[in-house]
């Protein structure tokens, strides 16, 4: 991973009916974990569950040059409110299915069979990588540390060269 970026610029969106810009402990440990690692955030934006709302955050930072990486929390699941799989998908040109089949598999080693019932996915629209994790500050921490962080400088490399 010699090639890999080593300072990604990034965008945050939390989805959610119920958080604020205070209370959104999620969307805060991704923007801390990314600044720790020497990484940007460039920007974040907080919505509800609501494919119209998930899709403008997302367009309007794939239409934003700085940014590479897009990481959304929350809206993964499998409740009728659950939508961010639905309105992010249509803009995948490639998907990253290892993405969430490993992190479903280190999930299941922290919760057991309840990891099933995450769709989180990962993928490639318009040279830009967007992964979508579930809300949960557990289930954030596990994907940043485990399977975000140590990748994210390599996948930019690879989605750009």
């Amino acid at each position: 991973m010699k090639h890999a970026a080593q300072s990604v610029p990034c965008a945050v969106v939390t989805v959610s009916d119920s958080r604020t810009r205070d209370s959104d402990e999620s969307g805060k440990i991704i923007m801390e974990k990314l600044k720790s690692a020497g990484h940007s955030v460039i920007d974040y934006r907080l919505v509800r569950d609501n494919v119209g709302e998930i899709k403008g955050a997302i367009t309007a930072d794939l239409e934003n040059s700085d940014v590479k990486v897009i990481i959304c929390n929350g809206g993964t699941g499998i409740a009728k409110r659950d939508v961010t799989v639905e309105a992010v998908c249509p803009f995948l040109e490639k998907r990253i299915e290892g993405f969430g089949e490993f992190f479903r598999y280190l999930s299941y080693e922290e919760i057991g069979v309840a990891a099933m019932m995450s769709r989180a996915i990962g993928g490639v629209a318009f040279g830009k990588i967007i992964l979508c994790l579930p809300g949960s500050s557990g289930a954030v921490r596990l994907a940043m540390d485990k399977v975000i962080l140590p990748q994210i400088g390599h996948m930019v490399w690879e989605v750009e060269r």
